[in-house]
């Protein structure tokens, strides 16, 4: 290639720097300049001389190369000399430059400074499960909830050791349902742990609802060695792109010194802003001590052969040194600062001057006014206090008690349609809310949520918001409440709300008394349930239709005593809330509402309770079928298909796990049934399960299903 051949192209290089000239030199200038070296010919230097020229655009490259200008300073015999090997010094400049940066890439890519002043020590017995444990701890965490898998063993063991409870399953989705109840109950992060693969896979539903739910969930899970990801190893899949979508934050540990760092920020990440589920994968060779790990990946064996062989060992001894490096060296392991969102005051006080105004008020209160950093007594206060009608909907269930003068349970439709401003505190216009169509169009809307998305739900179709405040619902319900001091709720808005909750109750208790064709009336065992139920009682519930009817039939007796899946509407969640309420509230009755078909999902949780010493009482409600479904597919489609099971005696099904089992059918003394199974939990400290046989019901009529 000759030097008129070729046209430097300055967009086949980057400028990076006006000091060093160097780095506008770009490598096609290079290779010639290498070229016409070697020619040994001064034309051809004088050639690479116009390259370097053509290339060096800055005022610093031109003045460097200009040398007419140091001809009033050197001497001419300088300046000849300085014409014939400032090519070569560029070149030498250059090459070393490359080659420093080579060097430095290389260096950097493999870790190699850090490793050199990190030596690992091949005789130490820890491993990565400690620093787990450790971080866990620091935040507070008391129970871990399992299924075992040789991926995770070091973490299990590691929490045993140092007192934090290990509660295994009997499927990985309740280890996430579980965690996800001590989330909510607790107000911290409830903890996960399972294998690779399809120990992983089986969780998704779970860490769909606790996203959701909005429940802060850490889901860690095992994976194959990184060394060995993509070459077919056991149970390796992509397992990062599977939760990416369900979580607010997912990451892969490369190293043990990573550990702490990671799971920091994914506890932080999962209780910052809207709390929701975090995954964090654990290859098992950063967990595993170092002498069993170096067996694995860098087995002792005859000296390399060939090149070949000596890089592949280079490379694993580097990649096993580089895990280890620094592994014990002290780190932070306490709580990060989290990131909540608080509605400014301009904005509450504008909210303010709404309700002052307002007639005909109304709180429809979501589970977000549960969430920390505002206790739900104070959120109670505030909502007593300011005395404006509420209705509690997900967790918010029993934030004011079993009973409350503004607490409304029934007709909220109706109630909306009137309502002149409507706070919407964590409460979504979803399904649940027919997508904002049953807000009254003329009134004054507030809405309240840490989720932007979920804030302005809908608001383009059905709805628009006098005020969008995206922040803590707590902390804003508390600031409303002293902005409107002394404002006081029309008094005949409430009475006739109250009026119409009466009116509603009435005939419920109506229809509770109509015996339906066999078995028994699931209204009459819900309002003998109630009277039933103690003060401290824990519900969850787990179905269709029949938690249907006990959630207008049940009251929960105070704040986060109430355990329903949320807006996912997912079956399966009682075997694993139950197991997280129970822990979480040792000293309380636990009672889960079943329905015979979603009890299916999480039966054989019966033996975890056993096993765990977990005493709480299920009542299923056996009515043979998917009733939900069937009330709308039987009269469109002329079929049950798929609908139909049949009475199974699940009392049995209890005693084989180690419980008990009590049934309950016509004829039986509904209220003596619940008694004895209280005697067991109370006395026997046993889990008890009641087969209710009940039979079918108009009150759901003309509820939805999709």
């Amino acid at each position: 290639m000759s030097a008129a051949g070729f046209k430097p192209g300055p967009k086949t290089f980057e400028r990076t720097s006006t000091s060093d000239p160097l780095k506008y030199i770009c490598p096609h200038s290079l290779k010639f300049i290498h070229q016409s070296i070697h020619t040994d010919s001064r034309a051809a230097t004088s050639q690479s001389l116009e390259v370097v020229r053509g290339d060096l655009s800055t005022s610093v490259g031109k003045q460097l190369l200009d040398l007419r200008s140091w001809k009033t300073f050197l001497p001419v015999s300088l300046q000849h000399k300085m014409e014939e090997y400032l090519p070569a010094s560029v070149l030498l400049f250059a090459s070393s430059a490359v080659m420093g940066l080579g060097i430095g890439t290389l260096m950097s890519k493999f870790n190699l400074p850090y490793i050199w002043a990190h030596k690992v020590n091949p005789a130490s017995k820890r491993h990565g499960g400690e620093i787990v444990v450790d971080v866990l701890k620091k935040h507070n965490v008391k129970h871990i909830f399992t299924l075992s898998g040789g991926h995770i063993s070091p973490i299990l063991v590691a929490a045993e050791k140092e007192g934090i409870q290990v509660v295994d399953t009997r499927h990985e989705v309740t280890t996430v349902f579980a965690a996800d109840a001590v989330a909510r109950m607790s107000g911290s992060v409830g903890v996960a742990v399972v294998t690779a693969g399809p120990g992983l896979t089986n969780t998704v539903t779970a860490v769909k609802n606790a996203q959701m739910a909005e429940s802060p969930v850490l889901l860690m899970g095992g994976a194959a060695a990184t060394i060995l990801q993509g070459r077919g190893a056991l149970q390796d899949i992509e397992q990062l792109a599977l939760f990416k979508p369900l979580c607010k934050y997912t990451a892969s540990v490369k190293t043990v010194r990573d550990i702490a760092p990671t799971l920091r920020e994914a506890l932080k990440q999962a209780q910052s802003g809207t709390p929701g589920p975090v995954f964090v994968e654990f290859p098992i060779d950063v967990l595993y001590p170092y002498s069993m790990v170096s067996k694995e990946i860098a087995p002792p064996g005859p000296p390399p052969k060939n090149i070949q062989q000596r890089v592949v060992q280079w490379y694993l001894s580097n990649y096993l040194n580089n895990l280890y490096a620094g592994a014990w060296e002290p780190r932070n392991h306490d709580p990060l600062s989290l990131d909540i969102p608080i509605v400014p005051y301009a904005t509450v006080e504008k909210c303010a001057s709404l309700l002052r105004s307002a007639r005909k008020p109304v709180f429809v209160v979501g589970s977000q006014a549960t969430l920390p950093p505002s206790p739900a007594a104070d959120t109670r206060r505030a909502l007593e206090k300011m005395g404006v009608p509420c209705f509690l909907g997900g967790m918010a269930r029993g934030l004011l008690g079993r009973k409350s003068a503004i607490q409304m349970r029934q007709k909220r439709g109706e109630c909306l349609k009137e309502a002149d401003v409507i706070v919407l505190a964590g409460s979504v216009a979803d399904f649940r809310l027919s997508y904002g169509r049953v807000l009254n169009k003329h009134a004054k809307i507030i809405a309240v949520n840490r989720n932007k998305e979920q804030l302005y739900k809908n608001s383009d179709m059905f709805w628009k918001p006098e005020v969008a405040a995206e922040g803590d619902v707590g902390t804003f319900l508390k600031d409303l409440s002293s902005a409107v001091s002394g404002y006081q709720v029309d008094e005949s808005w409430v009475t006739k709300l109250a009026a119409r909750d009466q009116e509603k109750e009435e005939a419920n208790a109506k229809m509770a008394e109509v015996p339906p064709e066999q078995h028994l009336n699931p209204l009459k065992l819900f309002m003998e349930l109630e009277e039933a139920l103690p003060e401290d009682a824990v519900l969850v519930a787990d179905g269709g239709d029949f938690v249907g009817t006990a959630s207008y039939i049940l009251r929960p007796r105070g704040p986060l005593k109430w355990l329903d899946p949320g807006a996912f509407g997912t079956l399966g969640v009682g075997g694993g809330f139950a197991i997280g309420a129970k822990l979480s509230r040792p000293e309380s009755q636990v009672w889960i509402i079943y329905g015979d078909g979603a009890c299916g999902y999480s039966l054989s949780e019966l033996d975890t309770y056993v096993r765990h010493n977990l005493p709480l009482i299920a009542v299923v409600g056996n009515d043979a079928g998917w009733t939900q479904i069937a009330r709308e597919q039987v009269p469109i489609f002329g079929s049950s298909v798929a609908c139909d099971l049949v009475h199974t005696d699940y009392h049995k099904v209890a005693e084989g796990f180690g419980a008990r089992g009590l049934a309950m059918g016509r004829g039986d003394n509904m209220t003596e049934v619940f008694k004895k199974a209280q005697e067991i939990h109370d006395k026997e400290k046993k889990p008890v399960l009641i087969n209710a046989l009940i039979g079918k019901s108009k009150f759901r009529e003309g509820s939805l299903s999709v």
